[in-house]
């Protein structure tokens, strides 16, 4: 889960020109789920290129699968 937050902050820094950060591991994976909604509402609100949306899906999709 957290190789799909990064993904997704480092597509949402490319979008919105700023320079790639590492999202920081909490001492829980607990909080993934709350990193990983701030990310994605970061994602929508983003300006992405249909290339940039495509490597959006992808990613989402590998992560579904290894999840579920």
């Amino acid at each position: 889960m957290h190789v799909l937050v990064q993904a997704l902050a480092d597509l949402t820094a490319d979008a919105e020109g700023r320079e790639r950060r590492p999202v920081p591991r909490l001492p829980s994976d607990m909080h993934l789920p709350d990193q990983l909604q701030v990310i994605g509402l970061d994602l929508l609100e983003a300006d992405l290129t249909e290339a940039q949306a495509a490597e959006a899906e992808a990613v989402i999709r590998t992560a579904r699968a290894a999840l579920f």
